[in-house]
């Protein structure tokens, strides 16, 4: 599903990420831990295609056969949109929009017909258990309700691979507990690939692989 060969991440003299290599499996749930500053969200920009590594003879990076790294930013913006999902710390929804109209805005930039787009994006909310949620703001949900929102929002274009950046780094103990919980049944009910950052070190450990990175390098 993934293959990262040699990545390398300079910013002007500072070198992040220091050759790290990795390959993680279709529909295996993979965590990332390791000490602020160890290079753990910059790899996972990467991989997620949000940031490009630096320019270093034998770099690589497949995710579903596909050479990113080939690809224009126009191809590459529709690659990350069809296949990749994000969860961040801070759910980042849009506050002038409903539950519903978050959750849809990847299937409009994909060109989706709206129709089709929210009875999909309902099927979600009703599955996360929120269907009573649906024209709320998100100034009007609590920490755990946004952040299924936007569990809800990185899956409307089923992608293969979700990354998520310490999803849980901003929720009380029993919604975290109810966050991780939702990845391994969405794993088992979907097949999706899961690459989280996380500080939680209960979620970490549940993952089927836990990797601890240590100044820019992937070192267990």
């Amino acid at each position: 599903m993934i293959q990262a060969k040699n990545i390398h991440k300079f910013y002007d003299q500072l070198e992040v990420l220091k050759g790290v290599d990795l390959h993680i499996k279709k529909g295996e749930i993979v965590s990332i831990v390791g000490a602020s500053g160890a290079g753990k969200t910059t790899l996972l920009q990467i991989l997620g295609t949000l940031d490009k590594p630096s320019t270093i003879d034998g770099t690589s990076l497949l995710i579903n056969n596909e050479n990113i790294l080939k690809l224009n930013d126009k191809a590459l913006s529709k690659f990350r949109n069809l296949n990749l999902g994000f969860i961040f710390q801070f759910h980042q929804l849009l506050p002038e929009f409903t539950a519903l109209e978050n959750i849809c805005i990847p299937a409009y930039i994909a060109g989706k017909k709206q129709a089709e787009t929210e009875i999909e994006a309902k099927k979600l909310l009703e599955y996360l258990g929120l269907s009573h949620r649906i024209n709320h703001k998100p100034n009007e949900l609590s920490g755990g309700e946004q952040q299924r929102v936007a569990v809800a929002r990185a899956l409307i274009n089923k992608p293969d691979v979700i990354f998520a950046d310490e999803p849980s780094g901003n929720l009380d103990t029993t919604s975290a507990e109810n966050l991780h919980q939702l990845f391994f049944k969405l794993r088992d009910e979907f097949g999706q690939t899961f690459v989280i950052v996380t500080h939680n070190e209960e979620l970490a450990n549940m993952a089927d692989r836990k990797l601890v990175m240590s100044d820019g390098r992937i070192v267990t």
